[in-house]
């Protein structure tokens, strides 16, 4: 009996020394004095007490540096390394792409609540205000969701006006390219607004303005592409979207099979070096209704045209008129039985223009860079605007 009693002790010291984060030198002194107890008082055979006294010795021996990182540290991590995968370049940019605020903390187990409370909180300008209080209120009042989801599986037509005429595709396209140039917060509130009473209208607005053409063209494009693009894009004139979902893979780029070679070739008469394009993509967000597509590919050039020692430069970002040849948009997926404008892109041996490279051909092989640092604006505003207003918006149904 005083042997299970014993062990209960044990048991209890190290769970209270776990909950309470204690030091190895804290528990090494405790685990030395229950157990100097135990020997003194408890009815354990020898063999057990000279057990007990090896791990008192080895928890010593942990206690003085230099014996446990030569020892312990330095072998383990070794054994580990030789564990380990190697990383790929591409895996590499994605460990050092973006920034982290706040929200790194999350991961520490102990955030500081303070740093978040005394944020200053995000504030609406007059412009933006007038936006949520106008041509967002007119837009909820002319859209009947029913309508929408159970007849038309699609916005009726003087609605996708609206969102043209009104700059709702151009909430992140700056005002010297004919845009809306809102801050995040408004962009939030808007999507937050128009979740409330539509899913299909939500989605449909939100993502020109996260992982599409213009926060690509902002941050990457050429003077050139931005001049064209972003005018276009914040008149409506081009519906964009993204292509970078496939069969097999996901948000996870650096598993998709879609290639693009380079090699010489004809377009529009002329014979130049471009990319020859093969790829396979579906539940692309506007891809129906899309004049512009910006697709994700893995990008070769076995013959070095690019004046370059290798021949595998990674994923490659580019943006390609819709009319291209050898582009293919299929019959529209329904997930969900939610009708907003999705569906799949083929293409088979698309020839096209280095030039159409976001950002040229200098950023060959940048496109995992460009999709990790700003996926975070579809992770960071859009879902969880849309999910916001939804949630309301059951809320008040249910009361």
């Amino acid at each position: 009996m005083s042997s299970v009693i014993w062990f209960l002790v044990f048991v209890a010291g190290a769970l209270i020394l776990a909950y309470q984060r204690a030091s190895l030198l804290t528990a090494t002194l405790w685990y030395g004095a229950a157990l100097l107890l135990y020997t003194w008082f408890g009815a354990g055979s020898l063999a057990w007490m000279i057990a007990l006294w090896l791990v008192l010795a080895v928890l010593v021996l942990l206690n003085v540096d230099a014996l446990r990182i030569r020892f312990v540290s330095r072998p383990f991590l070794r054994t580990y390394r030789r564990m380990l995968p190697s990383m790929s370049q591409t895996e590499k940019d994605a460990l050092e792409a973006g920034t982290v605020w706040w929200d790194g903390e999350l991961f520490t187990g102990a955030p500081d609540w303070e740093k978040l409370m005394s944020a200053a909180a995000p504030r609406l300008s007059a412009e933006e205000q007038a936006f949520l209080d106008g041509p967002c209120e007119e837009l909820c009042a002319m859209l009947d969701d029913w309508d929408v989801t159970h007849r038309r599986a699609d916005l009726p037509p003087h609605v996708w006006d609206y969102l043209k005429s009104k700059g709702f595709f151009a909430m992140i396209i700056p005002k010297k390219y004919g845009g809306l140039e809102f801050s995040a917060f408004a962009h939030s509130c808007v999507l937050v607004k128009l979740s409330s009473r539509s899913g299909v209208l939500a989605s449909t607005v939100a993502v020109p303005n996260s992982l599409g053409p213009a926060e690509l063209l902002l941050h990457y494009g050429t003077e050139e592409q931005r001049e064209y693009y972003l005018p276009r894009l914040a008149r409506g004139e081009e519906v964009p979207c993204f292509a970078l979902t496939g069969p097999r893979a996901g948000s996870d780029a650096a598993s998709i099979p879609d290639t693009g070679i380079v090699c010489k070739g004809v377009y529009e008469g002329r014979e130049i070096v471009g990319i020859r394009l093969n790829f396979s993509k579906r539940y692309i967000t506007l891809a129906p209704i899309a004049t512009v597509i910006g697709l994700a590919f893995k990008l070769y050039d076995p013959d070095r045209l690019l004046g370059d020692e290798r021949t595998d430069y990674g994923i490659t970002c580019a943006l390609i008129p819709r009319n291209t040849p050898g582009i293919t948009i299929g019959r529209r997926h329904f997930p969900l039985n939610n009708p907003f404008q999705n569906g799949p892109i083929e293409g088979k041996d698309v020839f096209v223009p280095l030039d159409f490279i976001i950002g040229g051909p200098k950023m060959a092989g940048q496109g995992w860079r460009m999709l990790v640092e700003q996926l975070s604006v579809g992770r960071c505003i859009s879902l969880p605007s849309s999910a916001t207003g939804g949630s309301k918006a059951a809320g008040r149904a249910r009361g």
